[in-house]
C-alpha cells in the first residue's frame, strides 16, 4: 500500500504472463486470443450478445446444463433465437443425441465440457468435429474440467472456450478467461466499453480510440490485479507439477472413491463408469436418504461436498492423499448408518 502505483509496470508483466499461461493451458496459438473476464457467465454473455443473430436461428444445448450456460442463450428469445435443450444425458450416447439435434437453423451448440452435477465428461472433440462439418459454431464452458483434466484446442478447435478460475484452477473468485477464435473476434459486437479495451489503453488523454485487435477488446475496465496475480501463481503450480500428472491423480482419486462407495449398502453411483467419460467429479445417491439430508450431515462432519443431482458430489483434487479419501468414506458410511438408525 505504501508503494502506491510504483509497482504497476511489474503488475502488467504478470498480467501478460498470465495470458501466456492460459494460452498454454488450452494450447491456444497466441496469448492475444485470451481475454480476462470476471467469470464464466460474463464470458458466455460476451459471446451470446455479440454474435450477429438472425430471426429463426437456433442454439442447441444440454437439458440440465449449469444454469448460466442456459440463461445466456435463452435470453436471446426476444431476438428471434430459439434455444433447444436436448436431454442427452438420459440417452446411452449423449454426444450422438446432441449431434442428432443439429438442424438447418442451428447456428451454435453450447455445452459444458464436464457436467456440473453428474460429472459426465463429454467427448467434446467428437462434438466439435460434427458441428464444424455442419457449419455450426461451438461454445464450451470448461470450468469443470480445466485444472483437472487436459484440454487441447488444437485437437478440439472450439470457437469459444470460457472458464472461471475459482474451481479446479485453484484461484479466488472474480477472474476467468474467454478464448475467441481469431477469425470471429471482430465479428462479435461489443456491448461493454471502457479505457482498457482500446488499442492504446494507457494513453488516457488521447481524443480518438478504437478497440484492440486482440481479445483484450472484450475487457472494458480496470483489471482485477489481485485475481491476476493469484491465477498466475496457480497456473505456475500446474506447470511445475504437470497437467498429465494432475489428470492421472484426479482420475485415480475418483476411481478409488467409486470402488469404496460401491461397498456401502444403498449407495448408487450417478457418475458414468469408465475413464473416458470421467473427470474430477463423482456423484452418488443413497436409495433411502434424500441428498439434502445426507449433505447437511456430512458437512457437519467437515466432509466437503455439494448436493447435486439428488445426491452428493465429491471432487477431490490431485493433491488429496488417499488417507483423506479413506477417512471420507468412513465418515460417509458412518453417517448413512446413523441417519438410517435414527429414522
Amino acid at each position: 500500500m505504501l508503494e502506491g502505483g510504483t509497482r504497476y509496470p511489474d503488475w502488467l508483466v504478470v498480467e501478460q504472463r498470465l495470458r501466456e499461461r492460459l494460452a498454454r493451458l488450452i494450447n491456444a496459438a497466441d496469448p492475444d486470443d485470451i481475454a480476462l473476464v470476471k467469470n464464466t457467465s460474463e464470458g458466455l454473455s460476451i459471446v451470446s450478445q455479440g454474435l450477429d443473430w438472425r430471426d429463426g436461428d437456433e442454439v442447441v444445448g444440454l437439458h440440465g446444463d449449469f444454469c448460466s450456460n442456459e440463461m445466456v442463450w435463452q435470453a436471446l428469445a426476444d431476438r428471434g433465437v430459439r434455444y433447444s435443450a436436448v436431454d442427452a444425458l438420459a440417452t446411452d450416447d449423449p454426444e450422438a443425441a446432441l449431434i442428432a439435434a443439429l438442424g438447418e437453423r442451428t447456428r451454435l451448440l453450447a455445452l459444458s465440457t464436464v457436467h456440473f452435477a453428474t460429472g459426465y465428461r463429454f467427448d467434446v472433440t467428437r462434438v466439435v468435429e460434427a458441428c464444424h462439418m455442419r457449419g455450426v459454431l461451438v461454445s464450451l464452458d470448461a470450468i469443470q474440467s480445466l485444472g483437472a483434466v487436459k484440454f487441447d484446442l488444437q485437437s478440439t478447435p472450439a470457437d469459444f472456450v470460457v472458464a472461471g478460475g475459482h474451481k479446479w484452477l485453484l484461484s479466488p473468485e472474480g477472474l476467468g478467461f474467454l478464448y475467441c477464435r481469431p477469425a470471429l473476434r471482430e465479428l462479435l459486437t461489443l456491448h461493454q466499453f471502457g479505457w482498457a479495451m482500446r488499442d492504446r489503453p494507457y494513453e488516457f488523454e488521447s481524443s480518438g480510440w478504437r478497440p484492440a485487435l486482440s481479445a483484450r477488446r472484450f475487457e472494458s475496465g480496470t483489471p482485477n490485479m489481485t485475481g491476476i496475480h493469484a491465477l498466475d501463481a496457480s497456473l505456475s503450480l500446474f506447470e511445475d507439477v504437470g497437467l498429465a500428472y494432475v489428470e492421472k491423480r484426479v482420475v485415480e482419486n475418483i476411481a478409488y472413491l467409486d470402488e469404496r462407495l460401491r461397498g456401502i449398502d444403498g449407495v448408487e453411483i450417478a457418475t458414468p463408469a469408465g475413464s473416458p467419460h470421467r473427470a474430477g467429479i463423482l456423484t452418488f445417491r443413497h436409495t433411502r436418504i434424500p441428498g439434502q439430508t445426507l449433505h447437511a450431515s456430512l458437512m457437519a462432519k467437515r466432509v466437503i461436498c455439494s448436493p447435486r443431482a439428488g445426491g452428493i458430489r465429491l471432487a477431490p483434487h490431485f493433491y488429496t492423499p488417499e488417507k483423506i479419501l479413506e477417512r471420507t468414506i468412513e465418515h460417509i458410511d458412518q453417517t448413512i448408518q446413523n441417519i438410517i438408525k435414527n429414522n
